[in-house]
């Protein structure tokens, strides 16, 4: 074990780990005050139920063995056979750490579309059944299986973590129907200065996120530090200049909002690419999401805090964007460097293949998932209960004082 990889590790995971928390505020600063412990309350529950799966089934599936080619097996369920004895001397125990992570927040990202109307019952159960059935699998052909032996790149999660995520967020909507009074009703974020403190957060997670995925201090680790921070700013700033161009303003929202698309844009190609490339993909990322978001309005699905329009749409778009930009400097074989760099078109097909498959698994196992939910314990609050607010219909608390009502003080 390398003590200076191993201290960077460790200091990745524990960024990745903060970036929920920065999510939940990210995402309940967006909701109604009234469902704002419920919006908290999705991502900590991830927080505290995908950990104990994770160790107990979902690492052995994902990775073990890693040149599985469409999923793992038992051997290290339980933790078994994982030491810090070995000869690496605790990294394999601090890789199912770093990794744990990932799988926590990734259905965090889908509560965001839900918001506002779901049964935390449902979600309670829908979250840790999504990451077994849906990430894991994923994240296995992403990195290790088959798409990744076809040449496909995903350096910290864009198509496993963002894609995956933004797409089945679209499924559950579909479930899940639409707000009472949407798009007719306006649903303003209630907190602006916790969105901005979530998305801070988010940014500041972020280069956990991107440069820990080069598992050691390295210079790929610095690479990607450094595209994490030029793509995020990229993005806010797009997002900013569309909406002064069309709308006459700047917002924090839309800076935020654009900031976070540069950061999911960067994730699968942080270690990929140098140079301009982070600003050109950042760039792109917050003009693209910029009206993405929109597109729930003309499509008719409620997708209420821009889940598919931020992460599905700037996940893809960073992810294809490696089969232009990728530079085989940084990951050792010019046959798979990205078209401006001589590659041709291969890498982009891989890129585009990989996404499809995703895409359409993650969308239809969600789909089932939801649909198994509804049948059964219902997944939606009632009209009610949407009414009064998710924190006290569902958790018998409320957030602000003044929000107080029925005796709850």
């Amino acid at each position: 074990m390398d003590t200076g990889n191993a201290a960077w590790l460790l200091i990745s995971a524990a960024l990745v780990l903060f970036m929920t928390p920065g999510l939940a505020l990210f995402y309940g600063g967006m909701d109604r005050s009234r469902n704002v412990l419920n919006m908290i309350m999705m991502s900590f529950w991830c927080l505290i139920t995908i950990p104990i799966m994770w160790v107990v089934i979902g690492y052995s599936l994902a990775q073990v063995p890693f040149d599985a080619a469409f999923l793992g097996g038992f051997d290290n369920a339980f933790l078994r056979g994982i030491n810090i004895t070995g000869e690496d001397g605790g990294m394999t125990l601090l890789t199912v750490a770093f990794l744990g992570m990932f799988a926590v927040i990734t259905p965090a990202l889908i509560s965001g579309a839900v918001a506002g109307r779901m049964k935390f019952a449902a979600w309670a159960i829908f979250a840790p059944v999504w990451t077994l059935l849906v990430f894991v699998p994923v994240f296995k052909w992403i990195y290790g299986g088959w798409l990744a032996e076809r040449g496909s790149l995903d350096f910290a999660g864009g198509t496993a973590i963002h894609v995956n995520a933004g797409i089945a967020a679209l499924a559950c909507v579909l479930v899940l129907g639409k707000r009472k009074g949407w798009p007719r009703e306006g649903h303003p974020p209630h907190s602006m200065p916790l969105v901005m403190l979530g998305a801070g957060i988010l940014w500041f997670g972020w280069f956990g996120f991107n440069a820990g995925s080069a598992l050691g201090a390295t210079g790929t680790a610095i690479q990607a530090f450094m595209n994490t921070f030029l793509a995020a700013a990229a993005g806010g700033l797009a997002w900013a200049v569309v909406e002064r161009l069309r709308d006459r303003r700047f917002t924090n929202l839309g800076v935020a909002s654009g900031a976070v698309a540069g950061l999911v844009a960067i994730t699968p190609a942080a270690g990929y690419v140098s140079g301009m490339s982070p600003i050109y993909i950042g760039l792109a990322a917050g003009v693209v999401c910029c009206f993405a978001v929109t597109l729930k309005t003309k499509a008719g699905y409620d997708d209420a805090l821009d889940v598919v329009g931020i992460h599905f749409a700037a996940g893809l778009l960073g992810s294809l964007l490696i089969g232009l930009f990728a530079d085989p400097e940084f990951f050792g074989t010019e046959t798979m460097a990205g078209l401006f760099n001589g590659g041709g078109l291969t890498l982009l097909g891989e890129q585009l293949l990989a996404n499809v498959v995703a895409i359409v698994y993650s969308f239809v196992v969600t789909l089932l998932i939801m649909l198994a939910l509804k049948y059964t314990i219902g997944v939606r609050v009632d009209a009610d209960e949407e009414m009064m607010g998710l924190d006290l219909s569902e958790h018998r608390e409320v957030a602000y004082h003044s929000d107080a009502v029925s005796g709850i003080e």
